[in-house]
């Protein structure tokens, strides 16, 4: 992707539809003149009256207690330096955006227009009274430690420097794991920080807290080492300064134990790595190049333990594993302040979490068969869900242990299930889905590569990694899109109607001949097929000239299935085809079968489909809660649709009985688990989160999903399609791109699948 491609896409994804990142949203009800009037005048008199009787009531009527401040001046931004605040403002939404998706905590952002250390604090006390948090952010050292110190000081709220507190949290817990595989003792070890500004100076700190000793550690900045002979150092770096007569980082890394860091790319060089002493631990935490390459520095050391700032190797320090979650925990219990002891507390529950059992859902994720903890594993990864149960709970009790907690938490459980529920809210499947394709990315053909939006797609997930595209279509108009859309890449481009393509359609041509010759087909009707680009485009699957295979945009469904049914067949084992749609509902991810090809299944089709959205479901690195659906509950009507499904139940429950599974249920009770517990406590899924139903018909399922995109706007992944001997996913009329991306993806681990079934028979 050139240079100005990628420019006009960034600015167009902030510009549009709506200009920014984030909204407003209500969250009660304003349909009637009655809500009206409780929303504003006159009933919003009364929460305020009971405010001014007792501040504290602010948090009981109104959204205080989930909203926090992300506060720059922009004198520090990214990589960009000092830009201005307006400038600032994309940054500020998008930390917004990421508070919301990982923690459920709502955010404005604000820009403040001064550099005057004093208006900025007085700005930010001011405000103050609207939040419940202040994330500082993007604020230039020293500047930034008087403004944090301050207002820490004179609020009584919580209040984190993100840019010293996040890197710090992360990379000591990373440390502490590091030391412990090494085999070494944080008091002993010798440590060598590469900068100086505010991420460094709260590193070292918090190391210092956890035991690091001040006369073991070097600290460079720009000019070299901060010793004590240095004149007109800030008081920051004084405090690190060291009485040891070195100049150079060569000289410094000499038997160092650790090397940390937030400087700039490629400065320690393979000598500097050879002199370290035994086991070191080297943090290379400069964005977005580390201050060595990782697999240099891998090759130069067999002994290291090494971590970056990049999500492409392993051991990523990525803040957002640490500043969603602490806020979450201190919000939770009205916390006055982020503490020493709730920092150290966040520290110590990420580095223990990467000692437990890593869940499925987290294998798949990152395609590993079971990530443990050892040197490529040392702290968790950002798509881990126990994140969200286990930091802010540490932060929530280390919040009360310490005293600055106004509203303690009585029952733990319940704290967790809430918890929980946000995650929720937040999906992250297509996430975890389009970093599992990057893992492994496959070869996929994009049969209507000709079509605007086909050929955007593939554009994407040949650029982000995802898959590698291969173009299907009338080529002179694929060359024109492709220059068009700026998509300069040297992908392979196939028209099926060229004669350049002869030789191998009359090889696809002579093998489709072979297998249907007793079904009517004849060479010459073989030949004409594979002129077709759906028939082209399934033969190169079935010859493994591809892995995958994508279509359907600008024709029919079934007119596309047929061709894929004759030439690439059933998977053994499966005596039918179906569908399932992912919907992202505000619930979590819901699975719906089957959604395009089944019209009125029987009860032992019903089998079928609900055993492959099983198999589904746990390709997602899910647990499938499974409801098969009707107008009925529990044998409550005789008709045959009705009793179809019981039957079906009925055989699960005996010959799978560790499928979570049951029905016939009414839609409203299996989504309901209270109401399920009430009346039907004798469910399997009572009290369970259902994440998959299974419909009675086509229609029921189609129609469900259906309406759930188009009124509640819930962004689906679909049909996948279920049964097919190899990876073949069929569309919808006229998919977005972003529906044609996830589909790739879903394309791409289908065949990351079935190859790993393939090598282990």
């Amino acid at each position: 992707m050139s240079k100005q491609s990628k420019k006009r896409e960034a600015l167009i994804y902030h510009a549009k539809p709506t200009p920014g990142k984030i909204e407003v949203v209500p969250t009660k009800k304003y349909t009637s003149q009655r809500d009206l009037s409780l929303a504003y005048s006159p009933g919003v008199a009364e929460p305020c009256l009971e405010i001014e009787k007792d501040k504290n009531n602010v948090y009981k009527y109104t959204a205080k207690g989930n909203l926090v401040a992300v506060i720059s001046n922009g004198t520090a931004v990214l990589g960009l330096g000092n830009i201005g605040p307006e400038a600032s403002k994309p940054v500020m939404e998008g930390k917004g955006l990421l508070f919301k998706i990982f923690a459920g905590i709502d955010v404005f952002d604000i820009e403040v227009g001064t550099e005057n250390v004093e208006e900025f604090i007085q700005t930010v006390k001011h405000i103050a009274p609207t939040f419940g948090g202040i994330n500082l952010e993007d604020i230039k050292a020293p500047e930034a430690f008087e403004i944090e110190k301050r207002l820490k000081e004179e609020l009584d709220i919580p209040v984190m420097h993100d840019d010293q507190h996040g890197t710090a949290i992360i990379s000591a817990a990373a440390l502490l794991n590091a030391l412990e595989l090494s085999e070494k003792k944080i008091e002993d070890v010798k440590i060598v920080v590469s900068g100086a500004g505010a991420a460094a100076i709260s590193c070292t700190r918090l190391y210092q807290a956890f035991g690091a000793k001040q006369e073991n550690i070097v600290m460079l900045d720009s000019k070299g080492v901060i010793r004590k002979d240095r004149e007109n150092l800030s008081l920051e770096k004084k405090e690190f300064a060291t009485h040891r007569k070195i100049d150079t980082l060569g000289d410094a890394m000499k038997d160092a134990d650790v090397f940390i860091g937030l400087s700039t790319s490629d400065i320690v060089s393979p000598k500097m790595l050879k002199a370290m002493a035994k086991n070191p631990i080297v943090f290379a935490m400069a964005n977005p190049d580390p201050e060595i390459k990782y697999q240099l520095a891998i090759d130069t050391r067999d002994d290291i333990i090494m971590a970056t700032g990049r999500s492409d190797h392993p051991n990523q320090v990525n803040n957002v594993l640490g500043f969603p979650f602490i806020f979450r925990g201190a919000l939770d219990v009205r916390a006055t302040a982020i503490n020493e002891a709730m920092k150290m507390a966040a520290v110590k529950a990420l580095a223990k979490l990467a000692k437990e059992p890593v869940p499925e859902q987290v294998n798949i994720a990152y395609d590993e068969t079971r990530l443990t903890f050892s040197k490529e594993y040392i702290i968790p990864k950002p798509f881990d869900p126990r994140l969200i149960t286990t930091v802010p709970p540490a932060v929530a009790k280390a919040a009360m242990e310490s005293g600055v907690a106004k509203e303690p938490i009585e029952d733990w459980q319940k704290y967790e299930d809430q918890l929980l529920e946000r995650l929720g809210n937040d999906n992250k499947i297509v996430r975890l889905l389009l970093n599992r394709a990057k893992i492994n990315p496959k070869r996929v053909v994009f049969a209507e590569a000709d079509h605007l939006d086909v050929l955007k797609a593939a554009q994407i997930v040949y650029e982000e990694g995802i898959a590698i595209p291969i173009l299907l279509g009338r080529h002179d108009e694929i060359e024109r899109l492709k220059e068009e859309i700026e998509f300069d890449a040297d992908v392979l481009i196939i028209d099926p109607k060229s004669d350049e393509q002869l030789e191998q359609k009359n090889k696809y041509a002579k093998v489709y001949w072979e297998q249907r010759n007793r079904r009517g087909v004849t060479y010459f009707s073989a030949q004409k097929l594979m002129r077709e680009r759906n028939y082209y485009a399934a033969m190169m699957v079935n010859e493994g000239d591809a892995d995958a295979l994508i279509s359907g945009y600008s024709r029919s469904y079934p007119s596309v299935v047929t061709p894929m049914l004759e030439l690439i067949g059933l998977a053994p084992g499966s005596t039918r085809i179906a569908t399932t749609n992912v919907m992202m509902t505000k619930r979590g991810p819901m699975f719906l079968s089957d959604t395009s090809i089944n019209i009125n299944p029987s009860a032992e089709d019903l089998i079928k489909i609900t055993q492959m959205t099983a198999g589904v479901v746990k390709m997602f690195g899910m647990k499938p809660v499974m409801a098969m659906t009707s107008y009925s509950n529990f044998g409550s009507s005789k008709n045959q649709t009705a009793t179809k499904v019981r039957e079906a139940v009925a055989y699960l429950h005996k010959r799978h009985p560790d499928l979570i599974v049951d029905g016939e249920l009414q839609t409203d009770f299996a989504l309901n688990s209270e109401m399920l517990q009430d009346i039907f406590p004798f469910s399997k899924l009572a009290g369970k989160k259902v994440n998959t139903l299974i419909f009675p018909n086509l229609e029921s399922a189609n129609i469900t999903y259906k309406l759930l995109k188009e009124l509640n706007k819930a962004d689906s992944i679909g049909p996948i399609m279920m049964g097919m001997r190899k990876p073949v996913h069929i569309i919808q009329l006229d998919a977005s791109v972003d529906e044609i991306v996830n589909m790739t993806a879903i394309a791409v681990i289908d065949a990351q699948q079935k190859a790993k079934e393939k090598n282990k028979a």
